[in-house]
């Protein structure tokens, strides 16, 4: 369980809650309202307050990178450090099983980044955590750019790791897919944060 209490930062009012193994939370709001900022420091990539846990165990008792790793923030502009897809796996063969549901040939391992369009780069990038296996999985408008049939793949993907125990925060714009996603709903407003009734 992961476990939030006081979190703060500037531009973000005080939160407390705590997601359940397996859980969504979708968080709404604006362009600019804090959908980010909220993602960010949950992830401890920019400065902020608070007591945050994952399993009992507190995040500042433990290296930042080990917390990243089970705690995985993606942006929505993901950033890239090769210039082929396959550059950003360490085992390509075990990736390309993640392609086909998320409505990617598996012979675009081999293929230039600057080939492919923003949905396939976000849906790569998806991957790309995905096969860290995160305990909490923190996206940053999961779904943006995308046609209808590779959101549904995506997040037909999110939904077999949600069943296998992954939690879920994911910001978005689109109130149908918190509702499909979603168990819980959150809506930011000018960094001030209240939990959505079923």
């Amino acid at each position: 369980m992961l476990h939030i209490r006081n979190l703060s930062r500037p531009g973000l009012d005080p939160l407390d809650f705590d997601l359940a193994d397996g859980e969504a939370l979708a968080v709404l709001g604006p362009s600019g309202s804090g959908k980010t900022l909220l993602l960010r420091a949950i992830a401890d990539l920019d400065p902020n307050d608070g007591e945050v846990s994952l399993d009992g165990a507190n995040r500042g008792a433990m290296p930042a990178p080990a917390w990243r790793r089970q705690v995985t923030y993606l942006p929505a502009e993901p950033g890239w450090w090769g210039d082929r897809v396959a550059d950003h796996f360490p085992e390509p063969e075990v990736a390309r099983a993640l392609f086909p549901p998320l409505s990617l040939p598996v012979t675009m391992m081999e293929r230039p980044l600057a080939e492919l369009s923003t949905g396939e780069r976000h849906r790569i990038a998806l991957a790309r955590v995905l096969v860290q296996s995160p305990k909490v999985l923190l996206l940053d408008e999961p779904t943006s750019g995308l046609d209808q049939g590779s959101t549904r793949g995506v997040e037909a993907m999110l939904r077999e790791r949600m069943s296998a125990g992954m939690s879920l925060i994911f910001s978005t714009h689109d109130e149908d897919l918190a509702k499909r996603l979603g168990n819980r709903r959150m809506r930011v407003h000018k960094g001030q944060v209240e939990m959505v009734e079923s």
